[in-house]
């Protein structure tokens, strides 16, 4: 079995993905709003999204790190995905966020997000972090910049114009 660290922070879990949170993870995947901006925009079905929950399991086997499921720390409600990616062709360590429709706009993906930027800087040791974001993404900008994110370029990234925020190690940290 894979060792997934888990992370609390003040209202939420970060736990290792698995069969039990399927359910709604095929449902968020299958929301066009959830998928808008991520790979070819368009929404998955339950067997894609098997797929998906698959791969980014098998990220935590390669790489060691990757995607947490993201509970309510008061019950256990899966709310969505946060975590890091770094697949094959990626251009950098990417902490990347996706929320069910109905718990967004409540500072989840951030509070999520600043729990996993400190395990990429303090844990892992990266020394820099990305989020890859679609131009017309802009919830998505402000959560990152909430993070501490500055954009850096805009890159052509898989067919479409996508900004890449930038995250640095704080000084002093090791």
């Amino acid at each position: 079995m894979l060792e997934i660290p888990v992370l609390i922070t003040e209202r939420l879990r970060l736990t290792a993905l698995s069969e039990r949170h399927f359910e709604h993870y095929s449902q968020m995947l299958a929301d066009a709003t959830s998928t808008k901006y991520v790979g070819d925009g368009q929404p998955l079905d339950r067997m894609n999204a098997w797929r998906s929950m698959a791969m980014l399991i098998g990220h935590w086997a390669l790489r060691g790190y990757g995607m947490w499921a993201v509970e309510l720390k008061d019950s256990a409600e899966f709310i969505g995905r946060v975590g890091l990616h770094n697949p094959e062709g990626w251009p950098d360590l990417e902490v990347g966020w996706m929320l069910r429709p109905e718990h967004r706009h409540k500072g989840y993906a951030t509070e999520a997000g600043r729990a996993v930027l400190a395990h990429a800087f303090n844990q892992l040791g990266a020394e820099r972090a990305i989020s890859l974001i679609r131009t017309e993404n802009t919830e998505s900008e402000r959560v990152a910049r909430r993070l501490g994110g500055r954009q850096s370029t805009t890159i052509d990234f898989l067919g479409s114009a996508t900004l890449v925020y930038t995250y640095h190690r704080p000084d002093g940290t090791n």
